[in-house]
């Protein structure tokens, strides 16, 4: 490494999440197999059902969120069907490629690096820090409370997924005993058994598929996800504040090497 436009920060590379993909598909795909072949798909179809499930789960939800969160929950679900494509390993040795350019070359060496990382801003703004000259341990509580803030938001979005698979199975409990009052209240005429069964079964149907089919994978999904950033974001400030100390970076390597699961450590300087 001559020089630091040598060091290449791969770029974060966001694409559709396979696994969720596939996983979905699956699983609506089986329901809806089983429902055709049992006869006829029409009668799974419910408007009053979907309108008591649907409606009132976002209704619920809007009371315990604002109309702004509630309005994201699109843009939160679509989230959990993307990922981004950036290695542990792959980070751990970019980080450790700067520590070591800032060994030899000095830690204003690290503008020549800048430019390069621009695309990761989390260690662009802890490298510049340093290039700056603020204290490593102003640095570490800066990007510490930067990892808070966002770790803050993940738990949010999240809950707000959790909170519509929590509501669903409620509503369509609630669906269910409308249907059940508006059935044993016209007894007497037959002709109302059938579309108040209909309401009574569908709405848990619906509130079931919706928590456990949806809103809960999702929410797994993103809780994944958003562990994962983590721990890049940890490894970007031990980093930081290793660089900052003018620390030997084999000393960084093995801090790094463990809070990275074992499939995922590094032998740079091996």
């Amino acid at each position: 490494m001559a020089n630091g436009a040598n060091i290449a920060i791969g770029k974060v590379k966001s694409s559709l999440d396979l696994a969720t993909i596939i996983g979905l598909v699956s699983v609506f795909g089986l329901v809806a197999t089983t429902i055709y072949l049992g006869g006829d798909v029409k009668s799974f179809f419910n408007p009053p059902s979907i309108l008591i499930v649907v409606g009132g789960t976002l209704a619920i939800v809007t009371v315990c969120y604002s109309l702004a969160e509630v309005g994201r929950t699109g843009k939160i679900g679509a989230k959990a069907l993307t990922q981004n494509v950036r290695d542990p390993s792959e980070a751990t040795a970019q980080v450790l490629q700067i520590a070591d350019l800032a060994r030899k070359k000095g830690v204003l060496s690290l503008q020549e690096v800048l430019a390069a990382i621009r695309s990761e801003p989390f260690l662009h703004k802890g490298v510049m820090m340093v290039v700056d000259g603020t204290p490593g341990r102003e640095v570490e509580l800066i990007m510490r409370r930067d990892m808070s803030a966002t770790g803050q938001r993940h738990v949010k979005s999240t809950g707000v997924l959790r909170k519509v698979a929590e509501f669903a199975p409620a509503m369509g409990l609630i669906g269910t005993l409308i249907g059940l009052v508006q059935m044993l209240g016209n007894l007497q005429d037959p002709s109302t058994i059938g579309p108040a069964m209909a309401v009574a079964l569908l709405t848990t149907f619906y509130g079931a598929v919706l928590a456990n089919m949806v809103f809960m994978p999702l929410a797994s999904k993103l809780e994944r996800n958003s562990a994962e950033e983590m721990l890049i974001y940890n490894l970007y400030t031990m980093g930081a504040t290793s660089i900052d100390r003018q620390e030997n970076p084999r000393r960084l390597e093995m801090l790094l090497n463990s809070v990275l699961p074992p499939a995922k450590r590094v032998k740079y300087f091996d």
